[in-house]
């Protein structure tokens, strides 16, 4: 599986990261019900180590699933952001988790693998969006489609965000 979509997505993410962090902006205030940047990092580090962990089982040939809900808990998010100590820590372990998915997904697994049916199960914003089977390779697709580009600019949106605390 070719990655250079994902490795560009996950590098514009952390792109706009940096320009967020850099401009003060990753003190903005987000609007009511959004994340902060460094929630928004913290919500991509766990869906890509989860995302990690799925191709890994394949590979090893063990069955596994995917579920996106733990990256939504807040709690989580939060102990995320405390472990990783901050913006520049955030950033650092989203980059060195790209670079580990990107190697494992791409020249590390086979066709065969990649259409692996995996159980899946995606919410957002309280909505399920699936809840069924998909192809690990459509699992590694979305991050590079939607997930990571919705986020890129979700963080991007803070520029012109009151500046502020974190909530």
């Amino acid at each position: 599986m070719e990655t250079t979509r994902l490795e560009a997505a996950y590098r514009a993410l952390l792109d706009a990261a940096a320009t967020v962090d850099g401009s003060g902006g990753a003190g903005a205030v987000p609007p009511p019900g959004e994340w902060t940047a460094d929630q928004i990092l913290a919500h991509v580090s766990l869906i890509t180590s989860t995302t990690i962990a799925a191709a890994s089982a394949v590979a090893s040939g063990v069955h596994t699933a995917y579920d996106n809900r733990i990256a939504l808990d807040t709690w989580t998010i939060d102990r995320v952001i405390a472990l990783a100590g901050g913006a520049a820590g955030l950033r650092d372990r989203v980059r060195r988790q790209a670079d580990a998915l990107c190697a494992l997904g791409g020249p590390a697994l086979s066709d065969a693998e990649l259409d692996t049916p995996v159980p899946t199960r995606l919410l957002s914003n309280g909505t399920c969006l699936v809840d069924q089977p998909m192809p690990l390779r459509d699992l590694l697709g979305g991050l590079a489609e939607t997930e990571l580009p919705g986020h890129t600019r979700q963080i991007l949106s803070l520029l012109t965000a009151p500046a502020g605390m974190n909530s």
